[in-house]
């Protein structure tokens, strides 16, 4: 019998959902037979989440990975114990900020170690982060940062659909400033290798168009699908991979719902994040793709939901769906 994975999840913004959906997600054995899960967080609020949520669960207090007991019912948590008993649930704090920024580079340096063979991220408040003294945009530039990664992207996964983005956390303007051949050819060489990885034979990839109607031969734009696009998808192509397009933004995506495509490359944040959302809030996940180290990083495609925070009506089906999913992304050989 193979030995299960170690699954490192980062307990996120302790304000926020994260405890909670952490421990109703730990609450099910099923976790258990799929991986080897460890929380990276302060225990103090996992202790608060088990009572908000009345879970019937226990903690392992640990300093080492070799002293998890990795069994149902008791969760191992490494005892980061830097968050005032007092924080408010439900509220931006700075402290909790830099509390979650702590976790993730904990995790990242046990990643590094082989400690742990993946990273599950609950969420972070981007606000109380940098307000609490790290000026990133999110876990994905945080994660970058950590492991030295300058060839990196952002994957969205549901069940029914799968998209990766060219730019992210920037001004729709300068995010089509940033496209180019280079850009295009890396993000879906990248969206080739972790889909392989994963299983799948000669992932079809779609790309999606900057403009409306994927510029319509230049009636819409000004020729950026022939200038930023088109080099990189038929560098790609001559390198053997499937990939297609600029097809139009308005279409493609219902097609790879439809199964003509595995993945769709997405221009802009916004281009790739709304079908993922519409298509269910609860059943994305996130996945950093391309990290140095093979540092394998999934999370829920939810934020820190303030307004629900301790109030024990949190959803944990993204939250199974990130573990389930780093498990199938750890690369197998």
């Amino acid at each position: 019998m193979l030995k299960k994975l170690v699954i490192g999840i980062t307990m996120g913004d302790a304000s926020g959902i994260g405890p909670e959906i952490i421990v109703k997600a730990l609450s099910h054995r099923n976790v258990y037979d799929i991986c080897a899960p460890v929380v990276i967080g302060d225990p103090k609020f996992l202790k608060k989440a088990i009572e908000i949520t009345n879970s019937d669960v226990s903690l392992n207090l640990i300093n080492d990975i070799k002293d998890a007991e990795f069994s149902y019912g008791k969760i191992d948590c490494f005892n980061i114990d830097i968050i005032p008993e007092d924080l408010t649930i439900g509220k931006m704090s700075p402290v909790a900020g830099d509390a979650a920024f702590q976790f993730v580079k904990k995790a990242v340096e046990l990643a590094k170690e082989n400690k742990i063979q993946a990273i599950c991220t609950a969420p972070l408040n981007k606000e109380a982060m940098q307000k609490g003294g790290h000026k990133f945009a999110g876990h994905t530039e945080i994660l970058a940062e950590l492991t030295n990664t300058k060839d990196y992207s952002m994957m969205l996964s549901s069940p029914k659909l799968k998209v990766i983005h060219l730019t992210t956390h920037v001004g729709l303007v300068k995010a089509v400033e940033m496209i180019n051949p280079e850009r295009t050819y890396r993000v879906i060489k990248l969206a080739n290798d972790v889909l392989t990885r994963a299983g799948y034979k000669n992932p079809k990839i779609a790309v999606s168009g900057i403009n409306p109607h994927a510029g319509e031969n230049g009636l819409f734009g000004n020729g950026e699908e022939e200038e930023k696009l088109i080099p990189g998808i038929k560098r790609a192509q001559e390198e053997g991979i499937e990939v297609s397009g600029p097809y139009p933004p308005d279409t493609v995506f219902f097609r790879a719902v439809n199964g003509d495509f595995d993945i769709v490359v997405a221009c802009y944040h916004d281009q790739g994040h709304i079908p993922i959302k519409v298509l269910g809030m609860s059943d994305g996940i996130n996945v950093t793709v391309g990290l140095n180290g093979g540092v394998i990083r999934t999370s829920v495609d939810h934020g820190t939901a303030f307004d629900i925070a301790g109030k024990n009506i949190a959803d944990e089906k993204s939250m199974l769906a990130a573990i389930k999913s780093a498990v199938e992304l750890v690369p197998k050989n």
